[in-house]
């Protein structure tokens, strides 16, 4: 399908990355339900294979829930500097098709290949190209969604995984986002679409039916963006070298946390995934930042920031359980964590003379293309 003005957005996510490299550097665990991360009693899932996927398990798991889910569940600790080098071949051939990409993590990133270097016919031959690229180079697969804004493109990612290739055309747009449930919709997390589904809203037909006065009144600011989408429209450009002020992650959880043990192991989860972040993007920080919020909505953000950046993913962990453990025992049960990185420089570089003090504070939640 062809259009005028329009954008042509692939995005590209590595299919189970962690995992896949496991298995791809041990024909032995080829096969095998795997999970990349530590089998201890405090240990949690950083990544898991299709295999074991199909049991329930899942990345930020505790490990002893994803035995009892998968008996025959094999772990191998994770090795970053491995996924980092293949990374950066995966990177390196993206920049051989299009200089205009934004990396997300280690294992996806969004292209424009609007105008590309390379002389392909379409959008969908240029994700074909590089799925093979990448297969013949690391022995990888990978998945593509491709369209003409980034939201979609990045839904389009996930509907033919693993080792698939979806397009969404200008004209399939609306109609594709219609009959979706809002929680299939990237922005909108599981205690979004709780509070939409509260009010009626379950499917992005639902979505695109509200008036933006009410989309505003219960969601603020990112009532515009949910107003947009719901149309199939997204008009963020894929960004390139963009200025960074913080680099972070936070993850909603089912049922709320009371226990430390839980929680600490959530944090080192997603303490992981946050550096894997700041790997891809070549920055570390100096100043670490808590949020925590409660199942009341109340919510509390805590930082420091230290004269040293932060070194590595383990060290990130630590800085970020110094800040959670004065939260417990949690007043009330605990829906959310998060934490950020700021204060951004690259490894290496000289730290600040003076750098800031302790942030503490509290908060409450309040031309003609073709695909």
């Amino acid at each position: 399908m062809s259009g005028v003005g329009h954008r042509r957005i692939i995005h590209v996510d590595m299919d189970a990355f962690y995992a896949s490299v496991e298995q791809r550097d041990d024909p032995a665990l080829r096969g095998r339900p795997l999970a990349v991360g530590s089998a201890g009693r405090r240990g949690v899932v950083a990544a898991a294979s299709y295999e074991a996927r199909r049991f329930g398990v899942r990345s930020a798991m505790p490990s002893v829930v994803a035995q009892r889910k998968c008996p025959g569940l094999v772990f191998v600790p994770p090795r970053f500097d491995v996924y980092r080098a293949v990374s950066a071949q995966i990177h390196a051939i993206f920049a051989c098709f299009t200089p205009i990409i934004q990396p997300l993590s280690l294992d996806e990133a969004y292209l424009d290949v609007t105008r590309p270097l390379l002389d392909y016919p379409s959008a969908t031959a240029i994700a074909t190209a590089i799925r093979a690229r990448i297969h013949d180079e690391t022995a990888l697969t990978a998945s593509a969604g491709v369209s003409y804004n980034k939201f979609l493109a990045k839904l389009a990612s996930d509907y033919r995984k693993p080792d698939g290739q979806f397009v969404i055309t200008p004209r399939m747009g609306p109609d594709f986002v219609a009959s979706l449930p809002v929680e299939q919709f990237h922005g909108i997390g599981p205690a979004t679409a709780a509070r939409m589904h509260a009010l009626g809203i379950r499917t992005g037909h639902d979505l695109r039916a509200q008036p933006l006065s009410r989309l505003l009144r219960h969601f603020g600011k990112a009532a515009d963006f949910y107003y947009g989408i719901a149309r199939g429209l997204d008009d963020r450009p894929v960004e390139v070298n963009r200025p960074r002020r913080s680099i972070g992650g936070e993850q909603t959880f089912d049922a709320d946390i009371h226990d430390w043990a839980e929680a600490r192991g959530h944090m080192l989860a997603l303490s992981e995934r946050v550096w894997g972040r700041c790997v891809a993007r070549g920055l570390t920080g100096v100043t670490v930042t808590l949020k925590v919020k409660y199942n009341d909505f109340r919510q509390i953000v805590r930082g420091r920031t230290a004269p040293e950046p932060v070194g590595d993913g383990a060290d990130l962990a630590r800085r970020a359980l110094a800040l959670l453990a004065p939260c417990f025992p949690p007043p009330r049960g605990i829906r959310l964590l998060g934490v950020t990185v700021s204060g951004l420089r690259a490894p290496g570089a000289v730290p600040p003379a003076r750098p800031p003090p302790l942030e503490a504070f509290w908060q409450k939640a309040s031309p003609k293309t073709s695909y």
